[in-house]
C-alpha cells in the first residue's frame, strides 16, 4: 500500500482499478457483478462482519466508480449500508459524572431529557434531547460531551446530518463538494462519483477513428503525488494510456494571475475564483458577496478554453486533487471546454489497470508554466502570483492578500468583508477550501506538509522564470 495514506483509499483504488481494467475492452453486466467477488474472493471477510455485507458494500462502490446515481447532482454520495459503525452522535454523559447534588444539568434542560439512576449518575434521553448543549455548559466536571462523527467534524459548512436510520445524509444546498468528509470517513461510507469510464471511452474512441486528440491538463499538485516515480515518468505513462498531449494547469494559472491582477485593480477588492468549493461556499453562505468573486475562469477552464480555441475537435480531461472540480466541470461556461475530470487516485487506478509500472518508464518533459503558476497548488501561491503579475505589467497597485487555508479561515475573512471591506485587512481574499491548498485535496494519493515542499521544489525547476514568459507562448 505504498501509494496511499489510508486503507480506505486503497480499497477505493482497488474498485476503480478493477472497473477500469474491464472497461478498456467494454464492461459487461456480468463483469460488473463479478468485481466484488474478485476483490473478496473467498468466504472470509477482510473488513466487515460477513463476506456478504462486504460484497454488498463493494457493489455500491462499483456503482460510484461507474458514475453513481445520475439523478443526484451532488458529486459526493453516502453509501448507506457502509455507514453503520460510528456511534450515535450528539451529547453524552461520560464516566466523569460524579453524581453531584447540584444537578445543574437537569435544571437547565428545558426538555426534561436529563434523568438520574440510583447512583445519581446523569443520563440523557435521546428522544427528548434537542442537542442544545446547555447541560454540557453548566456541568462543573465537564462530564457531558458532544460527540460528533468524523464526517461531521470534517464538514465545516455543516452539510452533514444524521438520518432517522442513523446513516449520514448530505444537505445538497449547503454542500460545497470539497470532499473533506470523503477523506475523513474512517469506513469509506462517503465517496465521490468517478468518471473514469467516461475517460476510457474518450480515449478508446480517439484511438478508434482518430477524429480527435485527447489533451490532459494536470494540476500543479501533480508534482507531489507520484512519489514512487518521477514527474516525467508519470507523463510518459499518461501518453501510453492514450493521451495525445499533457499540459500543465499551471499555465492556466499563469493566465489567470495576469487577468485576475487586472480585475483586482479595477474592483479594488476581490476574491479568487480558482477553488470551485470556495466559490460555491460564497454563493451558498454569502450570496451578497458574489459580485466580489473574480469573473475569471479557473486555471483548469481557462486553459481548456484556450486548447479548444486552437483545436476545436479536442477532448480535454483535467487530472487533479479535487472532487469539487468534478462539480465545476458540470457548470455552464465550463462544460463546453472540459470533457471529464479525474483525481490522482483515479489516474493511479488507470495506470495499474494497464499493469503499468511508471517508475520503470523513460522520462518525458512537462514544462509549460512559470514558477508562479506551479505554486498555485499550495496556500499562498495564488497571492504571490497576483503580486508578481502586477509587477510584470508595471501596474502601480499594492496587492494586500488575505490568505485563507481551509473553509474556517475563509468564513472569517468573508464575514469581515460582508460587514465592512475596511476591516478585512486586505484587498484580495485567496480562498482555498482544503487546508494547505490543493496539495491536500480529497483526491490526492498522499496528504501532508511534504507536498508543499515538493510543489515549491518543482516550481523552482520551471524553465520560464516569469509569468509573462510563460503566457507569451499562447500569443
Amino acid at each position: 500500500m505504498r501509494k496511499f495514506d489510508t486503507k480506505v483509499q486503497y480499497l477505493k483504488y482497488k474498485v476503480l482499478r478493477e472497473v477500469a481494467r474491464r472497461a478498456w475492452d467494454g464492461l459487461t453486466a456480468e463483469e460488473v457483478l463479478d468485481i466484488p467477488k474478485a476483490i473478496v474472493p473467498g468466504k472470509v471477510p477482510t473488513m466487515r462482519c460477513c463476506v456478504y455485507k462486504e460484497r454488498a458494500i463493494l457493489g455500491e462502490r462499483v456503482k460510484l466508480a461507474m458514475g453513481g446515481d445520475k439523478s443526484n447532482p451532488n458529486i459526493i454520495e453516502v453509501i448507506e449500508i457502509a455507514c453503520d459503525e460510528c456511534p450515535a452522535a450528539g451529547y453524552e454523559v461520560t464516566g466523569s459524572c460524579r453524581g453531584c447534588l447540584a444537578n445543574r444539568c437537569e435544571d437547565v434542560c428545558k426538555r426534561k431529557a436529563i434523568s438520574f439512576d440510583h447512583n445519581h449518575v446523569a443520563h440523557i434521553d435521546k428522544t427528548k434531547c434537542v442537542e442544545c448543549g446547555q447541560c454540557a455548559k453548566v456541568c462543573p466536571f465537564g462530564a457531558i460531551v458532544n460527540r460528533k462523527r468524523p464526517c461531521q467534524n470534517a464538514c465545516k459548512v455543516k452539510a452533514i446530518e444524521i438520518s432517522a436510520d442513523g446513516a449520514a445524509a448530505i444537505d445538497d444546498e449547503k454542500c460545497i463538494q470539497c470532499g473533506a468528509c470523503v477523506y475523513q470517513c474512517p469506513f469509506g461510507a462517503i465517496s465521490d462519483k468517478s468518471y473514469i469510464m467516461d475517460v476510457i471511452d474518450i480515449i478508446n474512441r480517439s484511438e478508434g477513428n482518430q477524429a480527435y486528440k485527447v489533451y490532459a491538463i494536470v494540476a500543479p499538485a501533480f508534482s507531489s503525488q507520484f512519489s514512487h516515480a518521477k514527474v516525467g515518468q508519470a507523463i510518459t505513462g499518461m501518453k501510453q494510456l492514450g493521451f495525445h498531449t499533457v499540459i500543465e494547469a499551471a499555465l492556466g494559472a499563469d493566465m489567470v494571475a495576469m487577468s485576475e491582477s487586472q480585475e483586482l485593480v479595477e474592483k479594488g477588492v476581490l476574491t479568487s475564483s480558482c477553488c470551485p468549493a470556495f466559490v460555491r461556499y460564497i454563493k451558498t453562505a454569502f450570496p451578497e458577496l458574489t459580485p466580489f468573486v473574480s469573473h475569471n475562469l479557473s486555471p483548469m477552464a481557462a486553459l481548456a478554453k484556450y486548447i479548444k480555441s486552437t483545436d476545436p475537435t479536442a477532448k480535454v480531461v483535467f487530472v487533479g486533487p479535487c472532487t469539487a472540480k468534478k462539480a465545476e466541470r458540470q457548470l455552464e461556461g465550463v462544460k463546453e471546454y472540459v470533457d471529464a475530470v479525474l483525481t490522482f487516485e483515479e489516474l493511479q487506478a488507470l495506470f495499474d489497470s494497464k499493469d503499468m509500472e511508471i517508475s520503470e518508464l523513460p522520462e518525458d518533459v512537462l514544462d509549460n508554466a512559470s514558477y508562479f503558476g506551479r505554486i498555485f497548488a499550495r496556500s499562498g501561491g495564488l497571492s504571490e502570483a497576483v503580486a508578481q503579475a502586477l509587477k510584470e505589467q508595471n501596474i502601480d497597485f499594492e496587492a494586500k492578500p488575505v490568505v485563507c487555508s481551509g473553509i474556517e479561515e475563509c468564513r472569517m475573512a468573508l464575514l469581515k468583508l460582508s460587514k465592512n471591506p475596511k476591516i478585512l485587512g486586505g484587498n484580495f481574499i485567496e480562498g482555498m477550501a482544503c487546508l494547505g491548498g490543493c496539495i491536500n485535496g480529497a483526491g490526492c494519493l498522499t496528504h501532508g506538509e511534504k507536498n508543499k515542499a515538493e510543489v515549491d521544489k518543482y516550481g523552482r525547476e520551471a524553465m520560464e522564470k516569469t509569468i509573462s514568459a510563460a503566457v507569451s507562448i499562447l500569443k
